[in-house]
């Protein structure tokens, strides 16, 4: 769903007060480590803005949509700081996601015209080819995990529109260093910066990737520069991106974007075609209702790019997927002068924490949060209860520039797994999340089982509850 229009600065005064439990130098990281999820949806009862302590940092966290609204449509004030985006940037770079300001707003410049909607239909052509070819390969009664699929189809998928020039082993390549990457991410960005330089095999393997994808990177951009003409892809449209000076990225720059569009292309997508799946398998109405409408306008043939506009239920898994379990859970910001928010004063260089997650699953915002009812997303004009109070793809300036990107994937995905299977789950258990770059499943395994005749009767209504546990990341707009 699109973010609400932008709102003028809030004239209550918020709610203000301090997490309880905390500790002596670990402050709120005990309870941070134990149960994140659990930790973040409790603080909207301490207040609208609510000082946790995570070690020696002392961070407000912001619990109320009107103030998130009003912090990142001033990203000048609220800019992209905060320890956890420094510790991001020492391994991605200056990319779009983690570039302050003054480069940030050169950058997205530069970029936009790579994420024009006149570029969708060619990105979709690649991405409905490799989606018939994933599938191709799944077979009756198989069980398969949810993520590790998604992930290598994603992985493919932002290769293949980066790059239209990979071939078959490069991209193998790409995956093997992306899957690194994604596991060695977190630990590499939580862990005191001693013992990322220990010779240790994550370690290794982790720097391995990143190193070989910065390599795959230069070799395409060299080779793209000697010839001169454009592919279509991606890296086409980075290499003739021009400033407002006229000057095109350097060679750094878009090694840096690259890396930037990887992460922020891949996982987040992975995740959330996982949690709609898993989502489904529990949930036998959506299940059908999402099976009628893909045999509808399928049959079975593969999802293109005409389809979307057809594919309205779908597209309400996915925002209601994303709704439940945000890819950017926890993310951060930092004032760089004396400012006020909600009418409480902050002291320049306040660390500032927000997490889409707290507040999809405030009930006073998503009545009965923990259900999964793709329906709230549905109504006549496009914009259901609540739209205004979703931020999986952030909000202002920094608003995700993969968003369209991200979700015609993921429907194009959907759909054709929908009309061609029928999942089922193997456990009954609470769905946790697992500590990853993004929020990920921890078990992510379904049956496949293949649907051979349109949609049968339709069966109960059901919605489904899901329990939540941990993880951790950052934005990437």
């Amino acid at each position: 769903m699109d973010p609400a229009p932008q709102h003028a600065p809030t004239a209550r005064r918020a709610t203000a007060g301090t997490a309880p439990g905390a500790l002596p130098l670990l402050g709120h990281l005990g309870r941070l480590a134990a149960d994140p999820l659990a930790f973040l949806r409790s603080l909207p009862g301490s207040g609208d803005l609510v000082w946790v302590r995570l070690g020696p940092v002392r961070a407000l966290v912001v619990c109320d949509a009107g103030l998130l609204r009003e912090m990142l449509l001033n990203d000048r004030v609220f800019d992209k700081g905060g320890p956890l985006n420094e510790r991001v940037r020492e391994f991605m770079g200056q990319g779009i996601g983690t570039v302050m300001r003054p480069g940030h707003r050169r950058q997205r410049r530069m970029l936009q015209p790579a994420f024009h909607r006149d570029r969708f239909p060619g990105y979709a052509e690649v991405m409905s080819e490799r989606i018939g070819a994933e599938l191709a390969n799944w077979r009756d009664g198989q069980v398969i995990d949810t993520f590790d699929r998604m992930l290598e189809l994603a992985a493919t998928n932002v290769a293949r529109t980066l790059f239209a020039a990979s071939t078959e082993s490069v991209l193998a390549e790409l995956n093997q260093a992306i899957d690194h990457i994604v596991r060695g991410l977190v630990p590499r960005v939580l862990l005191p910066a001693p013992l990322n330089r220990l010779p240790l095999p994550a370690v290794r393997r982790y720097e391995r990737a990143r190193v070989r994808i910065r390599q795959i990177t230069g070799d395409f951009t060299t080779a793209y520069r000697r010839e001169g003409t454009d592919r279509g892809d991606l890296l086409s449209m980075l290499l003739a991106a021009r400033d407002d000076d006229g000057r095109p990225l350097t060679d750094d720059e878009i090694c840096d974007e690259v890396t930037t569009l990887f992460m922020a292309g891949i996982e987040t997508t992975a995740t959330t075609l996982s949690w709609a799946m898993l989502l489904l398998a529990r949930t036998p109405e959506a299940q059908h209702r999402i099976a009628e409408e893909a045999a509808a306008v399928l049959g079975d043939r593969t999802a293109v790019f005409d389809d979307l506009p057809h594919l309205p239920y779908t597209r309400a898994v996915l925002v209601e997927a994303l709704r439940m379990y945000p890819a950017g859970w926890m993310q951060m910001r930092q004032a760089t002068e004396d400012t006020e928010l909600g009418g409480h004063r902050l002291a320049e260089g306040t660390v500032l924490i927000f997490s889409s997650y707290v507040l999809h699953h405030r009930p006073d915002y998503h009545p009965d949060p923990g259900r999964f009812r793709p329906e709230r997303w549905l109504n006549d004009t496009g914009r259901a209860s609540g739209a205004d109070r979703l931020f999986h793809f952030g909000h202002g300036a920094r608003k995700c520039i993969g968003d369209n990107f991200a979700l015609t994937e993921a429907v194009l995905t959907l759909a054709t797994i929908a009309a061609r299977w029928r999942l089922a789950p193997l456990s009954t258990g609470p769905l946790r999340p697992r500590m990853k770059a993004s929020l990920a499943p921890a078990d992510a395994r379904v049956r496949l089982i293949r649907r051979t005749t349109p949609p049968a009767d339709r069966p109960a209504p059901a919605t489904t509850a899901c329990p939540h546990h941990s993880a951790a990341t950052t934005d990437t707009a």
